[in-house]
């Protein structure tokens, strides 16, 4: 199996672990309802994507 020559050095390593940071999701909202919702999707509360209705719901 290989193994390492040289020990990682503790910036080598923290730069790699820079990478894996947790990202919250991005929320925009609603022109119509003004409810949030995820962005590029149709609103579920009020079913309309770029101002039109796209999805019918029940009321």
């Amino acid at each position: 199996m290989p193994v390492p020559k040289r020990k990682t050095s503790s910036s080598k390593r923290d730069s790699r672990r820079a990478q894996q940071k947790l990202v919250s999701d991005t929320v925009s909202f609603c022109p119509q309802c003004k409810s949030p919702k995820l962005p590029h999707r149709a609103c579920p509360k009020c079913g309309t994507y770029k101002g039109r209705e796209v999805i019918e719901l029940e009321q």
